[in-house]
């Protein structure tokens, strides 16, 4: 049953909503994703698509849906590839710089696009562009700087110092493309040369297979359009948009239907509608058997075959169900961003580019290292995003931590590592092969690994607009100082306190580290507005009346972050409820305070106020920047450097309210 916010309902049907979602159903057969593909693939119609004329523009991309012949000769005429003088080559016998040959020149210029008028003649010469047309008479060309002008009282005349052999320096009409010869044969893919190739023989249109059309419908009552304001609860339908654009990619017709709520006629409706019009559906959202996924049900009545696959032993990705209503695919892919792009990827890709005539699209794997220990699921084969950086003995992997809800995982990743469904983790130091997400695998010019803070996004941005790459990878600051001791990233911001002396980060610097002072910031106790148990009181007084409700629910750091040691030196032992809460940003603390998840937690004052949060000052911490001296004279760490010295730079930091540090 699905229980929409906003109706108004008995305390018998709350009751009866809360057992629907304790019982959830199970999938109905997990399977590996080779038996689902071979299921599926089994099903559908994968032939390429009818043809369709287009003009030559609009083919790029696109495969050919019939041999191409030629209509005509390329290049329709003997033709000059060098500026210089048309003659005939037995007259040239025996030129050198010793003895010139003398010719007399025609009274003619052979320009591109002039038809010769004058032959020719034993004895003669003729000026000639590159690219013109070879006269009557003359079988062969002399560059012109193998010819020197002769001006006396005789006819205009030029000495050769060099002979040549009959048809150098000319192309023959036909010898690039001969008239009806085939050109391009029926499924050759269209780029940019054979775009060329067929306007070199004139043709402005082409026949192609038709790109299949894809319905794109996007399902459930949290779904907000881009564009509008996003209602408590709500959030914007990311994955519309996302798969719109990958069926472009794939060579495919995106048709968007739009977002349809959890109302069971209302996404019938619309998936029959995608259903006459469309060669393909696919709907995100509804898969899971949770409260309120109906998806499965509405996809088991539409006709047969029906359900082929759901449920898949992949990570992410074992919600997706496939089915095939005629011979048409309808795929319902996991609501989670990044659980449907892998699975779009991996089964409906495929079949976009076999029905719109492209041929399978090959992956490019990369060796790598991976220096932690990645914890998997037995039964499932995981698949893990990664970003790739440099390091001494090659390429290494870090995993991408932000899960299968997240919109950015997928985009900011490098590629990605499969675990072996037998295997329970991969550990630290394994050598693994990695899947590239794009054309290239190219490292960025600096590797920033540890804390982060929103005006290290400034320093970055400045980097961009000199033309360097930066990648910020965050793992708090202990994570980044085990980081850069190791040689994976060139620069590790820290905000670490000495115990012993209680001086920020210079207890880190070793022989081969050195400090960079960064910025000043200020940590302090956050909560909403209003709160009468902390509004008005002093940090320490707001912690003690923290620590002693136990209603007051604090949201924690993560583990290795500067934060959550400074949080842990303050709550001198105490685990008040909430401490397992531990988000990997300030940004994520702010947020589950403003929205009533928690009550407290320590952030930094910038992000307190971005979103409308009380902030009660604890201590000012120095946010400075470890950096390995081995790497000080690469140019993107003197950029890097120079960047955190500019003044321009430091007034963004300032206006953040964080006070950068002397120079």
């Amino acid at each position: 049953m699905a229980v929409k916010p906003t109706q108004k309902i008995s305390g018998d049907a709350i009751l009866q909503a809360v057992r629907s979602a304790a019982r959830q159903e199970q999938f109905l057969e997990v399977v590996s994703a080779e038996e689902a593909r071979r299921r599926f693939e089994a099903c559908v119609d994968r032939s390429p698509l009818g043809a369709e004329t287009v003009p030559l523009p609009a083919a790029l991309s696109r495969a050919l849906a019939a041999d191409v012949i030629a209509p005509v000769d390329a290049p329709p005429f003997d033709r000059s590839n060098v500026d210089g003088f048309a003659v005939r080559a037995a007259d040239t016998m025996g030129a050198n710089d010793g003895r010139l040959k003398r010719l007399t020149l025609n009274a003619e210029v052979i320009a591109c696009g002039v038809v010769p008028a004058v032959e020719v003649m034993p004895g003669t010469a003729t000026a000639i562009a590159t690219g013109g047309v070879i006269p009557r008479g003359a079988d062969a060309v002399v560059m012109i700087e193998h010819a020197e002008l002769i001006e006396d009282d005789a006819a205009p005349a030029i000495g050769l110092r060099r002979g040549v052999a009959s048809g150098q320096f000319v192309s023959c009409a036909g010898s690039d493309i001969a008239r009806g010869e085939t050109l391009l044969r029926r499924g050759t893919g269209i780029g940019s040369r054979e775009i060329g190739m067929l306007a070199a023989c004139g043709l402005a249109a082409v026949e192609v297979v038709r790109r299949p059309r894809v319905a794109v419908l996007s399902t459930g009552d949290e779904l907000v359009e881009p564009g509008r304001s996003l209602r408590p609860g709500g959030v914007y339908d990311s994955n519309g948009a996302i798969i719109a654009a990958a069926i472009t990619e794939a060579g495919g017709e995106p048709v968007p239907f739009g977002a349809f709520p959890d109302d069971e006629l209302v996404l019938e409706l619309a998936m029959r509608g995608a259903l006459d019009y469309c060669d393909i559906v696919v709907l995100s959202g509804g898969t899971s058997k949770g409260v309120g996924d109906l998806s499965h049900r509405i996809v088991s009545k539409l006709g047969k075959p029906g359900i082929l696959v759901h449920g898949v032993a992949l990570k992410p990705g074992k919600p997706l169900c496939l089915a095939a209503i005629g011979d048409k695919p309808l795929i319902v892919l996991p609501g989670f961003p990044t659980s449907a792009i892998f699975t779009f990827h991996a089964f409906v890709a495929p079949i976009i580019r076999a029905r719109a005539g492209l041929p399978p699209e090959s992956a490019r794997t990369v060796a790598a290292r991976v220096p932690v220990r990645i914890a998997s699921e037995l039964g499932r084969q995981e698949f893990v995003l990664v970003s790739l950086v440099a390091g001494g003995d090659g390429l290494i992997a870090f995993p991408n931590g932000k899960g299968s809800g997240a919109v950015t995982a997928f985009s900011q990743a490098d590629g990605f590592l499969a675990i072996d469904a037998l295997a329970s983790a991969l550990e630290a130091d394994s050598s693994v092969d990695v899947t590239l997400i794009g054309e290239t695998a190219r490292a960025p010019d600096l590797v920033i690994m540890g804390s982060h803070d929103v005006a290290l996004d400034v320093v970055v941005g400045v980097l961009a607009e000199r033309g360097f790459t930066a990648r910020t990878i965050a793992v708090g600051s202990l994570g980044g100082v085990a980081a850069i001791s190791r040689g994976e990233c060139d620069v590790a911001p820290v905000h670490l306190v000495d115990p012993a002396t209680g001086l920020y980060n210079k207890h880190l610097v070793g022989p081969s580290l050195t400090l960079v002072p960064g910025w000043r910031r200020m940590q302090g106790f956050v909560f909403r507005p209003g709160d009468a148990r902390f509004e008005g009181a002093s940090a320490d007084a707001a912690l003690k009346a923290a620590l002693a409700d136990p209603a007051a629910l604090m949201v924690n750091r993560n583990a290795g972050s500067g934060t959550r040691v400074l949080a842990d030196s303050l709550l001198r032992g105490a685990r008040p409820p909430g401490y397992a809460n531990q988000p990997r940003s300030h940004n994520a603390v702010a947020a589950a305070i403003a929205q009533s998840r928690a009550d407290w937690g320590i952030a930094i004052e910038p992000v307190a106020r971005m979103y409308g949060l009380s902030f009660l000052p604890i201590a000012p911490e120095e946010y400075d920047f470890l950096l390995a001296e081995a790497r000080r004279q690469r140019p993107a760490v003197q950029a890097f450097l120079a960047a955190l010295r500019d003044e321009t730079t430091r007034t963004r930091i300032r206006a953040l309210g964080m006070e950068p540090a002397g120079q």
